[in-house]
């Protein structure tokens, strides 16, 4: 079963880590093949990349031609969008990034918009206005403490939502603050990542899940576990889930997405194993065996 064809979405971060070479892309592999690459494994990506900066059109071009019609690519939309004032105030540079992003047509599906932990219950009607006018499938990531503490405040926002058909995404660091360690890139994931606890949402056909790894796989074990179940029950459902991984780094992330599937296909045992790549994954290197 190819890449495409399978009943969920699953991804990584990025496309273009240069350890992937190590264990996933093969080890010849020049960084202007890693996306199609990736693509013949991965049916998604996180676009993180548009947070911080717009394509050029020649870039979203390159990206066309390498990503099957069927792949997801679920843009953020950049910082001046989603940090900067009032969304209201934004949404006209809003609608420039889609215009910006039409090339790739329906790869890109859902959209996301990633707000501040400044972002709070008083700035709804913001947030409404912006949904009903954007025009374009969105998924929403919030940070505020308030949207965390089962409150009114929060069935507020689950309520807008769910009533707008638009995704609450769900991000769980659990495993990435579990790990006690003073390696750079770890302390540097953690004082990042904001410090919430998950809620799995499927207010639409696609729930959409960011799953913050531990940097020793083996760790992620236990907080994956639930994860399985809920996925594989989304899928039963009906639905097609979005699944990412992520480690401190990312270097491992795809080994960590791998490994996500190979528990899913335990879980479901009619879902087909992932595209292999010239290059065999090196398991006992990575400490999955």
């Amino acid at each position: 079963m190819s890449a495409a064809l399978q009943p969920y979405h699953l991804g990584c971060p990025s496309w273009g880590d240069d350890a992937w070479r190590d264990y996933l892309y093969p080890a010849d592999a020049r960084p202007t093949d890693y996306l199609a690459l990736y693509t013949q494994v991965f049916n998604a990506v996180e676009g993180n990349t548009t947070f911080y900066a717009r394509p050029a059109q020649h870039t979203l071009q390159r990206w066309a031609q390498a990503m099957p019609e069927t792949f997801r690519f679920t843009a953020k939309f950049p910082r001046e969008v989603s940090h900067e004032g009032d969304l209201r105030n934004t949404l006209d540079a809003a609608l420039d990034f889609t215009r910006l992003l039409a090339p790739l047509g329906q790869r890109v599906s859902p959209y996301w918009l990633q707000l501040p932990a400044s972002f709070g219950p008083q700035r709804l009607a913001e947030l409404e206005h912006f949904l009903r006018e954007i025009g374009v499938p969105v998924a929403v990531e919030v940070r505020n403490q308030a949207f965390f503490a089962k409150g009114e405040e929060e069935r507020q926002l689950n309520r807008l939502l769910h009533g707008l058909h638009v995704e609450r995404i769900c991000l769980d660091p659990r495993a990435l603050f579990s790990c006690t360690s003073r390696e750079p890139a770890i302390l540097h994931a953690q004082s990042k990542k904001p410090r919430v606890p998950p809620r799995p949402a499927a207010f639409t056909d696609h729930p959409q899940v960011r799953f913050i790894g531990h940097p020793q796989l083996a760790e992620n074990e236990p907080f994956m576990t639930p994860w399985i179940d809920k996925v594989a029950s989304w899928i039963e459902q009906g639905k097609c889930p979005y699944v990412f991984l992520h480690t401190a780094d990312n270097h491992l992330a795809a080994a960590l997405a791998l490994r996500f599937h190979e528990r899913l296909s335990e879980r479901l045992p009619g879902l087909a194993p992932l595209p292999v790549l010239p290059r065999e994954p090196e398991v006992e290197q990575l400490g999955l065996l």
